[in-house]
């Protein structure tokens, strides 16, 4: 793979570059990871997206609301990058991504890209590599880049440290305002948006959202939200109606961030973050090699047999692993 050749692809917003060029960070093996990284630094920094993470419960209305979204916002001339996470199988591995499929108008639009990857084995509702998957897209040229997490539940939080802002999606009667100052995903939200809000729910979307707009003035008020934020809209993603009032306090919140200096530390902290997750990866790996797997073996037998400490066990194989 010629990695010059695809990086200035990707400059150049070619979109075949751009899938390929994902992959290869998609990759696990050793030589498509120094590729990566190789690609990696021959891209622009001074490309910066909006990063809209968006997470919400199975069956909430994702996709619909995104490929609204982001027919509403390739309307208005924005270029528009969508990074779906489905979950992967327990048993299998294999995942479904059928976010395309969903998302049949935005998968169609020039001015779309839609890539859906698999979770494998990574926690946090994102897939491993997903914000060097970001970075492409933003040297790509795309304006907003929406990453949709798997949707699991309340401690999926992992996409907030690779976005600028945070968007969880709930259902009309999805809860109260018990349920809303729980800990967890509903803290570091930014913006909390109830769909559905049309036909018979209309009326109890609005409900909802003035539960959750309650149980956000009890939370305690975090320096990097202006006054009002965070806050509750309703949407229909079906009828497409208040997309344009969510994307309004979108681009509200992010220019007072901007402005007050929240936008650049919060990304620097992000970077710190995604370095020390890099290094804890590579120490693991370090577990993979044939004679650390003989070692471990070796004294989990002897633990198991009674005949080592645990403990002391542990302290011997970390040495040795040190010594290799």
């Amino acid at each position: 793979m010629d990695i010059e050749t695809l990086a200035e692809g990707i400059i150049a917003g070619e979109r075949r570059a751009l899938a390929r060029a994902i992959t290869l960070v998609e990759s696990g093996r050793a030589d498509h990871r120094a590729a990566a990284a190789e690609l990696l630094a021959k891209l622009p920094t001074d490309r910066q997206a909006l990063r809209i993470g968006l997470s919400g419960t199975p069956g909430v209305g994702k996709s619909t609301f995104i490929e609204s979204f982001g027919m509403m916002l390739t309307g208005q001339g924005e270029r528009v990058a969508v990074l779906a996470v489905d979950p992967s199988s327990a048993r299998s591995g294999g995942s479904i991504l059928g976010d395309k499929t969903r998302m049949d108008r935005l998968s169609r639009d020039p001015n779309a890209f839609i890539r859906p990857s698999p979770s494998q084995t990574h926690l946090g509702g994102v897939a491993r590599r997903s914000r060097e998957a970001v970075r492409l897209c933003e040297a790509a040229g795309f304006d907003v880049v929406l990453i949709e997490t798997v949707g699991v539940g309340q401690s999926e939080t992992v996409v907030a440290e690779m976005s600028d802002v945070f968007v969880l999606l709930l259902a009309p009667a999805g809860g109260d305002e018990l349920q809303g100052v729980k800990r967890g995903i509903m803290e570091i939200a930014d913006l909390i948006v109830i769909n559905k809000a049309d036909g018979d729910l209309k009326s109890t979307a609005a409900r909802t959202r003035a539960d959750y707009a309650g149980a956000l003035r009890l939370l305690r008020k975090r320096p990097q939200d202006p006054e009002g934020f965070p806050r509750a809209t309703a949407v229909s993603a079906l009828e497409e109606n208040g997309l344009e009032e969510t994307w309004a306090a979108l681009q509200e919140l992010t220019d007072w961030r901007r402005e007050h200096g929240f936008w650049d530390r919060t990304r620097a902290a992000q970077a710190r973050y995604w370095f020390e997750q890099d290094v804890k990866q590579r120490l693991l790996a370090q577990l993979e090699t044939p004679q650390a797997k003989d070692d471990l073996t070796r004294l989990s037998d002897a633990v198991a047999d009674g005949a080592r400490d645990p403990a002391e066990a542990a302290a011997e194989f970390v040495r040795r692993l040190r010594a290799d």
